[in-house]
């Protein structure tokens, strides 16, 4: 369902509450003359701190409620060494060794029309993933063939518990999912695709329908294959019991009484990496949803 913008209406009637708040705290502050005055000579520090606050606000109390509920405190967070993603051209050598027939001769002028566009703060960096439809035109062979991959690039300490299970008649995209990724293709037109995204600690504590609830403008789940590949990439990712275990929020999985109201997860359990599936609406302080960023 396409979204509908703000109304003129309802700006005028945001900016008024704004105007009359700001002046209300103006009045309340009491600010002596010097006072006032090192505030304008701050004014470009004053008006970002402005922003940003207020850009918190607005996302705090636009939310939508639904599932609310679902969602709990969480401090799990990147234990093994994760922080930002590595250098791009480092994740495209390490698909390369995977599959040496990506092309990337796109990628340069990809990155050059990125540095250029304003990327919310919640991106962690850039991701290489690889675009739908380069392995199969069934999305589950394309997330067996991933799947294969990350299991060899953790030395085989890799469980599917969901193999032969990946069939369309259990496992399938959301349309979110699916649309952004097409605009992300159409947009570069690579083997390789690059996409912001962050690694999962943003939806940390929420359902995976509560997350999905919560996204921003243009945010959406990443599917298990992407997610998989993420993983391949960034090896200091998901290591030990207790870094935030992985959600992929971008893809359906069918439960037995409760047709795709399931979805896939990345956890790590003795010493291995796993692959399962659990109910969306369950939230646990230790998982996450990973999500992506498409305009």
């Amino acid at each position: 369902m396409t979204k509908q913008l703000i109304t003129s209406g309802q700006r005028k009637q945001i900016l008024r509450f704004s105007e009359d708040a700001f002046e209300k705290a103006l009045n309340e502050a009491c600010l002596e003359k010097d006072g006032a005055q090192r505030i304008i000579e701050h004014g470009d520090e004053f008006s970002l701190a402005v922003k940003n606050s207020t850009l918190a606000l607005f996302r705090n109390l636009s939310v939508s409620d639904k599932f609310k509920n679902e969602q709990v405190e969480s401090t799990y967070g990147y234990l093994s060494g994760y922080k930002k993603p590595i250098k791009v051209s480092d994740q495209i050598d390490i698909l390369h060794g995977f599959w040496p027939g990506l092309k990337t001769d796109k990628v340069s002028q990809i990155l050059k029309n990125y540095s250029n566009l304003d990327i919310p703060d919640w991106i962690e960096g850039l991701f290489a993933i690889i675009r739908p439809e380069f392995f199969s035109d069934k999305y589950g062979e394309e997330l067996e063939e991933v799947l294969k991959a990350l299991s060899k690039s953790r030395k085989e300490k890799f469980i599917n518990y969901r193999e032969n299970q990946l069939g369309p008649e259990y496992l399938r995209q959301t349309q979110k999912t699916i649309t952004a990724l097409q605009k992300i293709t159409e947009q570069q037109d690579s083997d390789i695709l690059i996409l912001p995204a962050q690694f999962g600690i943003k939806h940390r504590g929420k359902s995976v329908r509560r997350a999905r609830e919560t996204f921003e403008q243009h945010e959406f789940g990443t599917n298990s294959k992407d997610t998989a590949t993420m993983l391949i990439t960034h090896l200091n990712r998901l290591q030990h019991y207790d870094d935030l275990w992985i959600d992929c929020s971008g893809d359906e999985f069918s439960g037995a009484a409760d047709p795709f109201s399931y979805a896939p997860y990345f956890y790590f359990f003795f010493g291995r990496v796993k692959f399962f599936t659990y109910w969306f609406g369950s939230a646990h302080s230790f998982c996450g949803s990973v999500s992506g960023f498409s305009q």
